[in-house]
Order: structure tokens, then C-alpha cells, then sequence
């Protein structure tokens, strides 16, 4: 098939290559700082609950923000936005280290710096995943977003022993790393701005912004209902909206509860950093695979599977508590999720016009991860109040429902290979 054989080199394209390293600077530093949070509030406070309260206002903060990214993305050059957050990230990681140094963590200081950092997200780097689209074309969508699944989990494969190693010193270095992080990803940012200019690339999003006098132009909140208007108006889109928002929920209380458990029975951050690695791995794997996957089976297929097998390891994680138990039944629940990702995040990349990417991605994002701010009040709270296994078996119950929805919804089985994708998005545009 043409699709197999696509004339696009992915590798030998240098301004994706100069994206990813921009992009996978700025998601390790993520990385790290989501690893470390939690159990820096845990160490500190030694309150699950209070630990929960710190993730839940950081992922507010981030889906809040995340609607005003989205309006960015769209009225402002995208590059240019990912360095001005690169930029950002430095001074606020830099905060961070300052604040580790002087002994001066506190639940209030972490609440603060969460917060920050969780906004810097929400406000740039819708910017920086909707950039791709001017970079790679839509023949090589499927095969970028399978090879971002791979860097992901290699992203979560080193993060958790880097993030465990170098808690084990002092939150200070995570600070001092996540900063040298950001300063990677913005001078990336500015090269690969630098390549465009010399080129004559006009910068993604930067072409609409002297089209109008700013009088002229629609008000935000015009702007950013464009982007949920559209994105509910197609069904092979706005349809698995829900389903996607009850999945993540479900999935992620389960891990979360996981991780507060380990560290509430006495076992090591690097040990329970070592599990993020074996998982990692797992979803390394699934990432090597995706590429094969994706061309030849529908997208629908492989999103129900992939739902059906986190569910299933959500059951099974109220099962266990042996930490290399855990990695086995985890790393089961995660291996198709790379395919699924790639999958889903491939077809909506190709479907979606470039002038409305930045509010398409952040209503997704927000619709999507609407819940997802009560994944770690459920771990917390579950802990304290009804203990390890039935906040799991509440977890799954959440999954369960979600696999429900998905067998139930003609739009997400619809969804065909890669190579029928664009034929298939251009239905609804006549619609």
C-alpha cells in the first residue's frame, strides 16, 4: 500500500527533528517535576490528602490555561510561542531550585510553584504540539505521532530512575535539571524559528495575525467558542470526547493510588521511580510496534482494544501489591496504548484545519482531561477514607464505563486506517 511506502523520510526532515529535540526537552523536565511533586508533598506534609489537593490544583490550573494556549496557538506565531514558554520554564524551574536550596518547601510553596508551572504548560505548549502540523504532512502524520508514543516512553522509562536518583540528593537538583531542560528546549525553539526564517516558512499562526486591524478581530471568548463550535460539529470527532475524559480519570486515579500506596508502605522514591521505568519499557515497546499497527488496523479497533486492556489492568492492580506484580500487570495495560495515542492524535491532526488547530487542541485537551484534576483528590482521599483496594475497584469501575461508552459509539468504530484518514475526515467537511 502507498501508505507503507510513504515518500516522505520522517528522519531526514531536520525541522522535525529540531521540534522533537525542542519538545522532548520541555517534556522531560515535565517529566521530572511530575515524578518529584508528589512525593516531595508526601515527604513533607506526610498527607495523602495533601498531596492530592497539590496535583488536583495543578491540573485546574493547566486545563484552565490550556484555552487560553489555544487562542495563542491560533492568533500568534507557534514557535515563537514555544520559546517565550522555554524562556519561562527556566525562570520558574529556577524558582523552584532556589526555593529547595533554602529548605523553604512547604505545602504552600509547592501549591505555588505547582500552579506556575501547571499554567506555563497550559498557556505554551498547545502551541508547540499543534506546530507539527506545519512541519510534517499529513502522508507522515501516523508515522510522527507513533515515533512522538516512542519518545514518550522513553521520556517515561528514563524519568522515573533520573527523577528517584536525583530526589534521593535533594529536590534541589530536580530543580537544577528541569532548568537545564527548559534552556535546551528554548534554544531548539529559536533554531528551528531561525531555519524557518532563512527558509521563508512562515512561522504557524503567524499569517493570521495582521490580516485584520485588532478591532477588527473576534473577541476572545468568540474565538475560543469557534474552537469547541467546530470540534463538536464533527462526530468523528467530538463524539469520543467523553469517553477519552472518563478513561483518563479512571486510569490515572489508578496509577496515582499506586504510587501514594507504594510511598505510604515505606518504599523508596528511586525503587518507586524504578517502576515508572519497567512501565516505561513496556510502553517503549508499544511504541516500536505502533508504526506496524496503525497501517493496517482501523483506528476504532485499536482505540476499543487499548481501552479494554487498561480496564482490565485496573482490576487486576487491586490485586497486587508486590511491586514487580505491579509492573507486570501495568505494563500489560499500557502496551497498546502508544497505538492508540498515535492513532487518535494522528486522525485529529489530519482532520483539523491549521487555522483552528490551537483551539481545536486545547478543547480537546480540556474536554478530554476535564476530570482529570480529581484523579489524584481520588487517590488521596480514597487512601485515607476506604483504603488501597477499593479506591482501585472504584478506579476500574470508572474504566469499565468507559469501554462501555467506546462499543457503543458508531463514529469512534468507524474510524478507519491511516491511509483512509484523510478520505475519511473529508466527509464530514462537506457535511
Amino acid at each position: 500500500m502507498t501508505s507503507l511506502r510513504a515518500p516522505h523520510r520522517l528522519w531526514r526532515n531536520t525541522r522535525y527533528l529540531t521540534w522533537l529535540v525542542s519538545d522532548t526537552s520541555r517534556g522531560l523536565a515535565a517529566t521530572l517535576f511530575s515524578f518529584a511533586i508528589p512525593l516531595l508533598a508526601l515527604i513533607i506534609t506526610n498527607d495523602p490528602a495533601q498531596a492530592g489537593v497539590i496535583g488536583g490544583a495543578g491540573m485546574v490550573a493547566r486545563l484552565l490555561t490550556t484555552l487560553a494556549g489555544g487562542i495563542l496557538a491560533d492568533r500568534h506565531g507557534r514557535i515563537r510561542l514555544m520559546l517565550i514558554g522555554s524562556l519561562l520554564g527556566i525562570l520558574l524551574a529556577g524558582a523552584f531550585t532556589l526555593l529547595a536550596i533554602g529548605d523553604a518547601l512547604t505545602f504552600g510553596s509547592l501549591l505555588t510553584i505547582e500552579i506556575l508551572l501547571a499554567a506555563r504548560s497550559g498557556l505554551f505548549d498547545v502551541a508547540g504540539e499543534s506546530a507539527i502540523k506545519e512541519i510534517v504532512p499529513d502522508e507522515a502524520m501516523g508515522r510522527a505521532q507513533a515515533a512522538n508514543q516512542g519518545r514518550d516512553a522513553a521520556l517515561q522509562l528514563a524519568g522515573g530512575p533520573i527523577g528517584g536518583l536525583l530526589l534521593g540528593v535533594g529536590g534541589w537538583l530536580v530543580g537544577v535539571a528541569m532548568t537545564l531542560c527548559h534552556a535546551i528546549a528554548a534554544v531548539s525553539a529559536w533554531a528551528l524559528g531561525r531555519e524557518a526564517r532563512h527558509a521563508g516558512i512562515v512561522d504557524a499562526g503567524a499569517e493570521a495575525e495582521p490580516a485584520l486591524p485588532a478591532r477588527a478581530k473576534p473577541n476572545a471568548w468568540a474565538e475560543l467558542r469557534e474552537g469547541f463550535v467546530w470540534l463538536f460539529s464533527r462526530p468523528d470527532l467530538g463524539g469520543v470526547l467523553l469517553i477519552i475524559t472518563v478513561i483518563n480519570l479512571g486510569f490515572n486515579a489508578a496509577i496515582t493510588t499506586v504510587m501514594y500506596g507504594l510511598q505510604q508502605d515505606g518504599y523508596s522514591t528511586l525503587l518507586i521511580g524504578t517502576l515508572g521505568a519497567g512501565v516505561g519499557a513496556v510502553m517503549l515497546v508499544g511504541a516500536v510496534v505502533a508504526p506496524l499497527l496503525v497501517p493496517r488496523f482501523s483506528a476504532g479497533l485499536i482505540t476499543v482494544v487499548g481501552l479494554s486492556g487498561a480496564t482490565v489492568g485496573a482490576v487486576a492492580l487491586s490485586m497486587v501489591t508486590e511491586p514487580w506484580a505491579i509492573v507486570l500487570v501495568l505494563g500489560a495495560s499500557v502496551f497498546l496504548l502508544p497505538a492508540l495515542n498515535a492513532s487518535m492524535m494522528g486522525y485529529f491532526m489530519v482532520a483539523t484545519p491549521t487555522e483552528l488547530l490551537g483551539r481545536a487542541n486545547s478543547a480537546a485537551g480540556v474536554l478530554g482531561m476535564g476530570a482529570l484534576p480529581l484523579a489524584p483528590l481520588i487517590a488521596g482521599f480514597g487512601l485515607t477514607w476506604v483504603g488501597r483496594e477499593w479506591t482501585l475497584l472504584a478506579c476500574a469501575g470508572l474504566c469499565l464505563i468507559a469501554v462501555a461508552l467506546a462499543l457503543g459509539n458508531r463514529a469512534l468504530r468507524a474510524l478507519p486506517v491511516e491511509s483512509q484518514w484523510a478520505a475519511h475526515a473529508k466527509q464530514y467537511e462537506s457535511a
